[in-house]
């Protein structure tokens, strides 16, 4: 018979690994409450393009945040609701999970989020679609692809065109120096001749002489003609590139590099330009968007202290005085460009206007920004009319009358008062 201290000692056995399997069973596994549902999946990814998440998180490695990648595992979903309805007042209450996660990030402190829990859900949902499915890399493909566009539009090298040139001017030398030859050897021929009359051996036996053909009308009307064209080309060249700043790279109060912060750490455009698709103006950063990060940032590439370009937002902070950037892009007040109708609205990338800035070390200006850069692009974009019922009449019109996609320039993109009113 059993005795009763095994009894209980049986029993407590019994009870902790029950409370250790549902403790496991509260605390992971909650990857099957996330969905996979394809729409889910898309409005998760379109919050997390609204909302800028990748600003401070990537999926699978650590950001400013941590990776995300299995949070529904590490964290109750309930826990998580309200980490990013509030993670501030979590850290205030004192709960455990949340001081050791703020601990864990150089004490940052999470933005609050008003976002449903059906939203945070899907974004959860987008978040376990990347790390289930991660996106494929570029391949060599793409980027042949790309070298053969880039030399498809550059048209012939600049060096192989002067070496061209140089071989078309020696050809021609050749041929004048065959061509005296030649006219040599027959004068030379015809002087000979006994049959030649009076008029015949006067032209044969004539001097050439080169100061007569310079001063000879011929000669002065085609290179007065020659002076003139080319003086008026290069005046209007020169007209076209007045106000097109073309390659501007100014230097900057502080040395901020795109390439490090759009580039490597993929921070989002519209994180630090905020207006960028709700406004006409993109917004330069103000100092306190700069401090979100770099109040727990100070140096880079696992170097100790204060990095003396980050001190100086620490200074424009503490004074109380704005960081005076040098404007780079800057349009004549009478053109008008909206940034969130062309972002927002019409889907262009920032690249397409501003070059690969997320590889620029010192920001330039890309494109000539000319008003017939503007044209071109107008007349060669076409309008993204999918799912967007504003523009069914337009469409409908279009295609009754044209085979093409419709381009913005179909829909008024070349009206003068577009731009200029």
């Amino acid at each position: 018979m059993l005795s009763k201290k095994f009894l209980i000692r049986f029993s407590s056995a019994f009870l902790f690994v029950c409370c250790f399997v549902f403790a496991a069973n509260t605390s992971y596994g909650q990857r099957d409450l996330v969905p996979t549902d394809e729409a889910i999946i898309k409005k998760g990814e379109a919050l997390w393009t609204e909302y800028v998440c990748n600003t401070c998180h990537k999926v699978e490695t650590k950001l400013v945040g941590p990776a995300l990648a299995g949070v529904y595992d590490r964290r109750s979903i309930d826990w998580i609701y309200s980490w990013v309805k509030n993670s501030q007042k979590m850290i205030a209450d004192g709960d455990p999970q949340a001081v050791a996660l703020y601990n864990e990030n150089n004490k940052l402190l999470m933005q609050s989020f008003d976002l449903e829990n059906d939203q945070i859900l899907a974004i959860m949902a987008y978040v376990r679609n990347v790390e289930e499915n991660p996106p494929v890399p570029a391949t060599t493909a793409t980027d042949a692809g790309s070298e053969a566009g880039t030399a498809q539009e550059s048209g012939i090298p600049s060096e192989y065109l002067n070496i061209i040139m140089i071989t078309l001017m020696a050809v021609l030398v050749l041929l004048l120096i065959v061509l005296v030859i030649i006219i040599n050897f027959v004068r030379r021929y015809l002087s000979d001749k006994k049959e030649l009359t009076e008029a015949d051996a006067e032209i044969v036996n004539e001097k050439f002489s080169l100061l007569a053909f310079l001063k000879s009308p011929t000669v002065i009307g085609i290179v007065t003609f020659l002076v003139v064209a080319l003086g008026a080309k290069n005046v209007i060249d020169g007209l076209y590139t007045v106000g097109v700043h073309q390659g501007y790279a100014p230097t900057q109060p502080i040395a901020f590099s795109h390439k490090l912060h759009a580039g490597q750490y993929e921070i989002a455009c519209q994180y630090c330009h905020t207006g960028v698709e709700i406004a006409k103006s993109a917004n330069i950063p103000s100092v306190n968007i700069c401090m979100n990060c770099h109040s727990s940032i100070q140096n880079v590439g696992g170097k100790e202290g204060m990095s003396p370009q980050i001190q100086k937002i620490y200074d424009a902070a503490e004074s109380g005085q704005p960081i005076e950037w040098v404007r780079i892009h800057n349009l004549p007040d009478l053109a008008y460009f909206n940034h969130s109708q062309h972002v927002k609205v019409g889907e262009v990338a920032c690249q397409t206007c501003h070059g690969e800035i997320q590889e620029m070390e010192v920001v330039q200006q890309h494109a000539p920004l000319t008003m017939g850069w503007c044209i071109d692009c107008h007349r060669n974009t076409d309008v993204n009319t999918q799912g967007n019922g504003y523009y069914d009449r337009l469409v409908e019109m279009h295609n009754a009358t044209s085979a093409k996609p419709m381009k913005v320039s179909d829909i008024g993109g070349l009206e003068c008062a577009k731009c200029h009113y």
